[in-house]
Order: structure tokens, then sequence, then C-alpha cells
């Protein structure tokens, strides 16, 4: 039965990674990629050099086999030549003895010779398949670094757009102090309260103010005017009144 302790901390552990995964630097990460690059590249290219060092040692031991092929071959025919021209049977016998016995060495050559090729055919064949591998392995190397100068460069540019964002952000945050009056909220004021003065002044005129004033002032007139005349009478009665004593 599986632990779900052991599932859950796999899980945080996962997340964690992933989360450091994003975090981490973009130029620490493409020369990770480069370095990684570069170990399976020489990985690649080690294993093919020991597989077409393996099919080099085939061939020197084929060139080896060969040549002791042709030494027991030539010892084989020196024998027989000895031997047929031996006058002596017994020489004529030792002779011949030595040359099976060379011939049954050569024949041991020739079997191992036989298997050291089979396994040569087959060592040359991996050899192509490695040193294409190997190839391809470069190629595709050489790729990736070709890419380096480029990747570097967005990663410059992703920092710095990154930084004007945060530079962007830290403004957006700045805030005015509200005990101090801005000259926006001074306009705000001194419009308010001159479209206020001309809402009431409209008020004013809509209502009839005007009209009344206008009536009250004619009234205040014609009364002056009454009272002006009242004194001019007072003064002409008190005038004759002075001129009738004088008689």
């Amino acid at each position: 039965m599986a632990n779900p302790f052991s599932k859950g901390w796999k899980y945080v552990m996962a997340s964690f990674d992933q989360k450091i995964d994003e975090n981490a630097d973009p130029k620490v990460q493409i020369q990770q990629a480069v370095d990684g690059a570069k170990e399976q590249h020489r990985k690649i290219s080690e294993h093919a050099a020991e597989i077409i060092g393996h099919k080099n040692q085939l061939e020197l031991q084929i060139n080896r086999l060969l040549k002791q092929q042709e030494d027991y071959q030539n010892q084989t025919r020196r024998a027989l030549e000895l031997a047929d021209k031996a006058d002596d049977p017994q020489a004529a016998s030792e002779y011949t003895q030595a040359a099976e016995v060379v011939a049954s060495q050569l024949v041991a050559v020739e079997h191992e010779l036989e298997n050291v090729k089979t396994q040569h055919a087959a060592a040359a064949q991996a050899a192509e398949q490695a040193k294409a591998q190997q190839q391809q392995s470069e190629a595709r190397l050489k790729e990736q670094l070709a890419q380096v100068d480029e990747l570097m460069a967005q990663a410059d540019q992703a920092a710095m757009q990154e930084q004007n964002a945060k530079v962007v952000q830290s403004m957006d945050e700045l805030q005015a102090d509200d005990s101090v009056p801005t000259l926006d909220s001074v306009r705000a004021k001194i419009e308010k309260r001159y479209t206020d003065a001309l809402g009431a002044q409209e008020l004013h005129k809509a209502s009839g103010g005007s009209r009344i004033q206008e009536i009250t002032a004619a009234g205040n007139d014609m009364k002056a005017t009454s009272r002006l005349e009242e004194i001019r009478a007072e003064m002409a009665k008190q005038k004759e009144l002075g001129s009738g004593e004088q008689k």
C-alpha cells in the first residue's frame, strides 16, 4: 500500500523544485543547459571512440592472424618439401610429422581468423553507427551553442523589462500627502465656488428677486418725492407768514 505521507512529500518537493526553476536566473539555466549538452556530447564521443577502438583492435588481431597463417603455411610447405627430399625414411617421417603439427596449428589459426573476421564485420557496422551518432551529436551541440548569444540577449531584455515593470509599479504605489493641497484640488475648489455663485445668481433671477428689488426701489422713490413736496410746501407757508408780519 502506498504511503500517503510519502506521496505528499514527493508532491511538495516537486512543487518546490518547480518554484525554484521558475525563479532561477535564466543565464544560469542557459549555462547549465550548455554544460549538460557538452557533457552529453562528451559521453557519446567517448562511447563512439570505444566502439571504433574495438574495431581497430580486431583489425590488428586479424593482421596478426594473417601473418601467423602465412608463416604456418610456409612452414608446412617447407616440412613437406624436406620430407620429399629426405633419403632417410626416418628423417622423412619426422619431417612429415612436423608438417602435420604445423598444419594443425594452421587450422586453429584459420578457425580463429574466421571468428575474428565475423566479429570485425559486426564491429565495423557498429563503428559506422557510432561515428554517425557522434557527428549528429556534434552538429546538435554546435547548433545549441550558436543559440547561446541570442538566448543571453533575450535574458537581458527580459530582466530589463522586469526592472522597468518594478519601477512603474513602485511609482504607482507612491501617494501624495493629503495634508498638502495640490494645484488640482485648489483649482477644483475655485471652480466650485465660482459655479456655485453663478448658480445662486441664476436661481435668484429665476425666483423674481431682481423684480422685487426694482419695485421696492420705485416705491422708495415715490415716498422721497412726496416728502420733498411736503417740505417745499412748509417752506413756502413759512415764507408767506414772514411776509405778512413785516407789513
